[in-house]
């Protein structure tokens, strides 16, 4: 039988694919170097991330892969996972009362074949005070999280106004996500044999 491995440790992608109805047989997180190359941009980053990350994942030839990447944006900088509470703070900073791009890609495998798709959003977040910057560094709830902040906790707050994606912003577009999935043949409308 094909399986459906989620190669991710995020439980937010977890929780998106729920929402599809999609409940993957197998978790696998693929351990890989996610430094960006010397000026890359976000776009291709995203892109070759998700595509390391798929293939990186140990799975039978019959096996459907699907690995995502979020990537935050300030115009050709990359703001990835911040390492600490300092860089957290800085990427706040940076993107107080701007917009930003969010992009997620996604990749899909199965056997030798490969199908990807990224989608780009614009974010505008607020002016921030210290105080709204100094609390939410202390909810920790950046930790872990593209730029330095999660649109579906605390930071939500922050976020005015958007443009495209909601469940992309948070890690995994859907519409995109099942269109590649049934691609690549997972039935995810009909019965799974």
């Amino acid at each position: 039988m094909t399986q459906l491995i989620l190669g991710s440790g995020s439980p937010r992608r977890l929780e998106l694919l729920a929402q599809i109805g999609v409940k993957p047989d197998a978790v696998r997180a693929p351990d890989i170097n996610e430094d960006p190359h010397k000026a890359e941009l976000p776009r291709p980053y995203c892109a070759r991330m998700a595509r390391e990350k798929v293939q990186a994942v140990t799975a039978d030839p019959d096996d459907i892969v699907l690995c995502a990447d979020t990537t935050v944006a300030l115009g050709r900088r990359i703001l990835g996972k911040p390492e600490d509470a300092t860089e957290a703070e800085a990427f706040l900073r940076m993107m107080s009362g701007r917009r930003h791009r969010v992009v997620t890609a996604v990749a899909v495998k199965r056997g030798d074949m490969l199908w990807q798709r990224d989608v780009q959003n614009a974010v505008k977040m607020k002016m921030l005070s210290d105080t709204e910057i100094n609390a939410y560094l202390k909810s920790g709830d950046w930790q872990g999280k593209a730029g330095g902040y999660g649109i579906q906790g605390p930071a939500g707050a922050f976020i005015p106004w958007i443009s495209g994606s909601f469940s992309a912003i948070v890690g995994l577009p859907l519409a995109e996500t099942a269109n590649l999935l049934i691609a690549a043949g997972y039935p995810l409308y009909g019965e799974r044999t």
